[in-house]
C-alpha cells in the first residue's frame, strides 16, 4: 500500500500524464494532485508540450482510435514497467472503451512478451483501479475459456522455422513457444487478435527489440492492422517510448511493408 500510496501521489509528474490530467477529470471524475499551473512552476516548456501537443493533438490525430492508443499506450507502459503512469492510463482506457476483460488479458499476455515482474507490477497497480471502480471477477476472463481456432497451416510452418533454428539450442524455449504461446495465449478469446497484435508490436518497440518486430508486425497486418495504423503506432509510441526506440524501429517497418502486397 505504502508503494501504490506513493505511485498515486506521483500521478501527473510526467508530460504524458498531465496531457491526460485534464482529459481524465471531464471523463473519470478522478481528482489529480497536480494541475497544469504544478507541472508549469517546475518545468513551462513541458507544460506546454504536455497539454498542447500531446493532448490537444497527438491524442486527437485520426490514425489511430482514443481505443487503440489506450491499448497502445498501455502495452507501453507495462512493457517499460512504467508503473507511475499506469493508474492514470488504466482509468482512460476504460473510459475509451477498452474492457476490464481487455486490460486483464493485456497485462496476461505481457508476462510473457515484457516478463513476468512487468505483469506483476502492472496487476498490484491495475487491482486498485478495478477495486476503485468495483470492476469484479464476473467481469474478468475465464483461467481456461473456450480457445479460438487454431490456424494449422500457419502454425505448422511456424513451429518447423522456429524449430530447425533454434531447436538445438534451446528445446525448452521451442517447445513452451509452440505449447504456451501460439497453442494458448494467443487463441485466448477476451482479446481480439488483432488487438493481441497491437499489443504484441507496441511492447517490442517500446522495449527496443527490433529483431522481433518483422514477424509479429506480419502478423499484426495479416489480423487486420492496417499500414496507415501501423504507421499511426510509430508516431504515437514517439512519446510515450522514445524517439530513440521509435528511430531504430522505423527500417523494420518500412522493410515490412515493402514487402507485402499492395
Amino acid at each position: 500500500m505504502r508503494l501504490l500510496a506513493a505511485t498515486l501521489a506521483s500521478l501527473s509528474l510526467l508530460g504524458a500524464s498531465l496531457a491526460h490530467a485534464n482529459q481524465a477529470q471531464g471523463t473519470t471524475g478522478e481528482n489529480l494532485s497536480l494541475t497544469s499551473g504544478d507541472i508549469g512552476r517546475v518545468s513551462p516548456a513541458l507544460e506546454k508540450y504536455a497539454s498542447g501537443t500531446i493532448q490537444e493533438d497527438l491524442w486527437k490525430r485520426p490514425g489511430l482510435t482514443p481505443r487503440d492508443r489506450s491499448i497502445v499506450t498501455v502495452a507501453t507502459l507495462i512493457a517499460r514497467n512504467q508503473a507511475v503512469e499506469l493508474p492514470r492510463h488504466i482509468a482512460l482506457a476504460l473510459e475509451n472503451g477498452v474492457k476490464p476483460a481487455e486490460i486483464s488479458e493485456i497485462i496476461t499476455h505481457l508476462a510473457f512478451y515484457s516478463g513476468w515482474a512487468n505483469a506483476m507490477s502492472a496487476v498490484a497497480v491495475t487491482k486498485e483501479v478495478f477495486v476503485q471502480r468495483g470492476i469484479g471477477a464476473d467481469q474478468l476472463p475465464a483461467a481456461s475459456p473456450q480457445l479460438l481456432p487454431l490456424n494449422e497451416t500457419a502454425e505448422a510452418q511456424r513451429a518447423m522455422g522456429v524449430q530447425q533454428n533454434f531447436g538445438q539450442v534451446a528445446p525448452g524455449v521451442v517447445q513452451y513457444t509452440t505449447d504456451i504461446l501460439f497453442k494458448d495465449l494467443w487463441l485466448r478469446p477476451d482479446l481480439a487478435p488483432r488487438d493481441r497484435s497491437l499489443v504484441t508490436v507496441s511492447s517490442l518497440i517500446a522495449s527496443g527489440q527490433v529483431g522481433q518486430i518483422p514477424y509479429h508486425l506480419n502478423r499484426a497486418m495479416d489480423n487486420g492492422l492496417t499500414k496507415e495504423q501501423a504507421s499511426e503506432i510509430l508516431t504515437h509510441l514517439a512519446f510515450y517510448a522514445g524517439w530513440p526506440n521509435v528511430f531504430s524501429a522505423l527500417p523494420v517497418a518500412k522493410s515490412v511493408f515493402e514487402g507485402r502486397p499492395s
